[in-house]
């Protein structure tokens, strides 16, 4: 899987998450670039995640993420 595939369902996903259809996301996106983007809601996208994508992150994977590019990296290995 691409990231040119994997971009615009990640993108819905924080769309749904974050409640707000104006999101756009790119590799470089982090937490502080999305206003409602906290620890709780960090739980409620990764869940989303793994359902869109139909995985699971390792726990050391989901503390490692610091920006969109590295999920979009481990979809890409892992996701369907």
């Amino acid at each position: 899987m691409s990231e040119k595939e994997i971009l615009p369902r990640l993108t819905e996903v924080f769309r749904d998450v974050f409640d707000d259809e104006d999101i756009v996301i790119s590799a470089a996106t982090t937490a502080d670039d999305i206003e409602d983007w906290d620890s709780i809601e960090h739980i409620t996208l990764i869940g989303a995640v793994e359902d869109e994508f139909g995985m699971r992150f390792k726990m050391g994977e989901v503390s490692g993420m610091h920006n969109v590019g590295e999920m979009i990296s481990i979809i890409a290995q892992r996701g369907k």
